[in-house]
């Protein structure tokens, strides 16, 4: 694996921020109340008219909060061997179908001995981990016992989402149930870092409403009540929320879940390949017309892209004292669709590729533009 750059399917390299995900790890003392913050920095009036957004359609926070709240639970969990060293936790999640499923993050659920259900009137089962995929951080579970009356929350289509666009999110940020902030999509299509897969999670919300310890695992709303995004994680350099939350796509829940519910596990299609993307300076130090495309550093043995005959770096080169690749395959098109960066690579995988798909890769090696076509197979652990 190459010290800097990607893996397509993961990141390589330090950050300068904290990645945190969501999830409460209760002391053994009760939590205490934490000091409530009354505002997240938007006004609901902003979030109404005065948005491009706004349509017959759409809900007020206080609407939507009335539709989607029965549909939000809360999730504890034990970890360890029984006994009094369990290491209690929290989380959220919602309900998917009728038959008692919920989706939360696979982080919330990691480990756990016992997972309970809490719905919004207060009544708890048991639940089983029905199947989680660390490469995505979806987990969904399921309770043991049917309650009376389930509200499944409707998936949105978060292809359709906007920068700008209002949003709601809705948990239990340190253990106070039932709690939703608003705020906006502050960019789509960023890549996540996941915990210990060493893989990154493609096409990823980032929103600016509040995500705090507790949240993980709830919905991201748009204004019609549907669910686009699973709260994950939040970005900051205290270990508070600073503005940036995370939210795996609905889209990317749409295709895990089912092979989840059905088998236990989703098999992600790969390729096997480690690398850069072109900035403006490695396309003047490569002598490249424009600043787009993935350079290959490394390809992994018995990889389909090994298969395929793609070329990685066999030579670098030191200007201003600073080394830089001399050569290898750079990807410009998957499919036929442009390839700017890596993230590009990564959500066409992700959306539209299987284990076992054909993936075609326009190529420029040694000057000459080229395609390479490769079976995808099953990512493995790294």
């Amino acid at each position: 694996m190459a010290k800097s750059g990607f893996v397509v399917g993961g990141v390589v390299g330090a950050t300068a921020i904290i990645l945190l995900f969501a999830f409460i790890i209760v002391p053994s003392q009760e939590i205490g109340t934490p000091e409530l913050i009354t505002s997240n920095g938007h006004s609901t009036a902003i979030l109404g008219d005065e948005t491009s957004y706004s349509s017959k359609s759409n809900l007020s926070l206080v609407q939507l909060f009335e539709k989607s709240e029965a549909g939000v639970v809360k999730i504890s969990v034990q970890r360890g061997p029984d006994g009094p060293r369990d290491t209690p936790g929290m989380g959220s999640g919602f309900v998917y179908d009728n038959l008692g499923h919920i989706i939360t993050n696979a982080h919330v659920v990691e480990g756990a001995s016992k997972a309970t259900v809490t719905f919004l009137d207060g009544t708890q089962y048991d639940a089983d981990i029905v199947g989680k995929d660390k490469f995505t951080d979806i987990a969904v579970i399921k309770v043991s016992e049917k309650p009376r009356l389930l509200h499944p929350l409707q998936l949105g289509d978060s292809s359709q989402l906007h920068v700008g666009e209002p949003v709601a999110a809705i948990g239990n940020p340190f253990g106070l149930s039932g709690s939703m902030t608003s705020g906006i999509v502050s960019q789509i299509g960023r890549l996540l870092p996941t915990q210990d897969s060493g893989f990154s999670i493609p096409d990823v919300i980032q929103t600016d409403a509040a995500i705090n310890p507790g949240n993980s695992g709830g919905p991201l709303l748009n204004m019609k009540g549907e669910v686009i995004g699973i709260n994950t994680a939040i970005q900051s350099m205290s270990g508070e929320f600073s503005g940036i939350g995370f939210a795996v796509p609905s889209n990317t829940a749409l295709k895990i879940v089912p092979s989840l519910i059905e088998d236990g596990e989703y098999k992600h299609p790969w390729i096997g390949i480690s690398g850069r993307d072109i900035d403006p300076e490695l396309a003047r130090v490569l002598d490249l017309k424009d600043a787009k495309g993935f350079i290959v550093i490394t390809v992994v043995d018995g990889s389909p892209a090994d298969k395929a005959g793609l070329k990685g770096m066999t030579e670098t080169q030191m200007i201003d004292g600073k080394e830089y690749p001399a050569n290898g395959d750079i990807i410009l098109s998957v499919d036929d669709k442009e390839v700017r960066k890596i993230s590009d690579i990564l959500v066409h995988l992700q959306r539209e590729k299987s284990v076992g798909d054909t993936m075609s890769l326009g190529i420029l090696r040694d000057g000459e533009f080229m395609h390479i076509s490769l079976e995808l197979v099953e990512r493995p652990d790294l």
